[in-house]
């Protein structure tokens, strides 16, 4: 018996490709020299005069972007807080507009005749018109009241930014 493990593994055919049919010819890049000039005093005095005029745009630029984005962040503030107090007082109407439901059915239940539940009814329905037309009134009111806090940071930003390009 043979020992496996001594055994050699039998080595791959060569296989030959076959080379190209030319050659490329090899030289080498020829060298330049850069001829060295002056520039003239009047372009060089124009060049710096173009790169301290970029800078100080680039610098206006800059500090008018950082004060749209102050302007948009007090925004924001401000519209988020105002959507909060509408949305709390649009929950406070709610609930008060439930309660009176839940008290006028206590109270329909404790009729006798009739002519109670028409009265009753009645006293009912214009409590809550009365009540609807005042949260109407306070809830506009709350909008406008938003709408031109929201605004105003818009529209002090834009006349600032007028006004520093005029």
């Amino acid at each position: 018996m043979s020992d496996i493990s001594s055994a050699k593994p039998a080595k791959p055919a060569k296989t030959t490709t076959p080379g190209p049919m030319f050659d490329m010819p090899k030289f080498d890049m020829p060298k330049f020299d850069v001829p060295k000039f002056e520039v003239p005093p009047a372009f060089r005095e124009i060049a710096e005069k173009s790169v301290v005029q970029a800078k100080e745009t680039y610098e206006k630029v800059k500090a008018a972007a950082e004060h749209a984005t102050d302007v948009l962040e007090d925004t924001y503030t401000t519209a988020a807080k105002g959507a909060s107090e509408y949305n709390l007082k649009v929950l406070e109407a709610a609930r008060t507009n439930s309660n009176a439901v839940f008290d006028f059915a206590k109270e329909l239940l404790d009729v006798k005749s009739l002519s109670d539940v028409v009265e009753l009814s009645t006293a009912h329905a214009r409590k809550q018109f009365e009540a609807l037309t005042a949260q109407t009134k306070e809830l506009a009111a709350l909008a406008q009241k938003v709408a031109t806090e929201t605004a105003e940071p818009i529209k002090n930003g834009v006349d600032s930014a007028f006004k520093k390009v005029a």
